[in-house]
């Protein structure tokens, strides 16, 4: 049985987008796809990129971005995160007082800030900054890609949070943090920085960004900012958002078909 403060929104959030994968999703592995014979890697510089004034181009980038992410590759990934959340769901109001402690409170303090937007987005920006100043094209198209993820991991999370409305953990102290926690913002912003670095970098570059993604999600369960299966469903969201971002060249469109006893989506690939 749910508590309050598990309310049966989310539950019912995660069921249905379980529901919504298991209609259009085959039994395959969770990698990228592979990319049409014409398509460019995400890992050169520049690939599939808007190039030009830095305003115009974020704006266009964002567009191909978003018209990228419905596809197989982001529904496998949907379908983890939300059978992960449902997973971890039912230990929501436990495994919060499990984190406290005084090394605790000066271990996790540094996540607060590490997975906060300001900062993520200004390191983003700084990489991109340092890459067009100093002639470096893979970093500034690292860069781009880190503040297109930042500013999208964002807005889909508010976007999800006002939907859900999912109220805080209660401290200890009786006291609840404003705002709403399903998802959690800090997961979702700090594994699409660490799904752009993989991306770009490979596995083992991006190994530590992973670590330092999942120090701050578990930081924000010690906060009481945030319950498990909020981090959980963020991590996921993260991961569709860094590999959508990185899908460079590759023309790969989603629509989704509604018709007499059928939904899916239709995929099409434009070279």
């Amino acid at each position: 049985m749910l508590t309050r403060l598990a309310p049966t929104s989310v539950r019912a959030t995660i069921v249905a987008t379980l529901a919504a994968c298991s209609l259009v999703v085959p039994s395959r592995t969770f990698a990228q796809q592979p990319a049409p014979p014409t398509a460019t890697p995400a890992v050169q510089a520049g690939a599939g990129k808007e190039e030009g004034n830095f305003f115009k181009s974020l704006a266009v980038n964002l567009g191909d971005d978003v018209k990228h992410m419905p596809r197989m590759n982001s529904l496998y990934w949907l379908a983890a995160g939300s059978g992960l959340a449902l997973a971890v769901h039912p230990a929501d109001d436990s495994l919060n007082q499990h984190l406290a402690g005084d090394f605790a409170d000066k271990f996790f303090a540094p996540g607060k800030v590490i997975g906060s937007f300001p900062f993520v987005l200004g390191t983003s920006v700084t990489t991109y900054l340092v890459g067009r100043i100093g002639g470096h094209p893979r970093g500034k198209h690292l860069g781009m890609d880190l503040i297109e993820a930042t500013l999208l991991s964002e807005g889909i999370t508010q976007a999800i949070k006002y939907s859900v409305r999912r109220e805080r953990p209660i401290e200890p102290d009786g006291s609840q943090a404003s705002g709403y926690a399903f998802p959690s913002g800090h997961a979702t912003v700090t594994f699409a920085a660490a799904t752009v670095l993989q991306q770009h970098l490979g596995w083992k570059a991006a190994v530590p960004t992973y670590l330092v993604a999942t120090y701050v999600a578990i930081s924000r369960l010690h906060d009481y900012r945030h319950f498990a299966s909020d981090v959980a469903f963020g991590a996921g969201d993260g991961i569709i958002i860094g590999r959508s971002v990185t899908w460079h060249g590759r023309n790969f469109y989603g629509t989704p078909v509604v018709g007499p006893g059928k939904v899916g989506m239709m995929f099409s690939v434009q070279p």
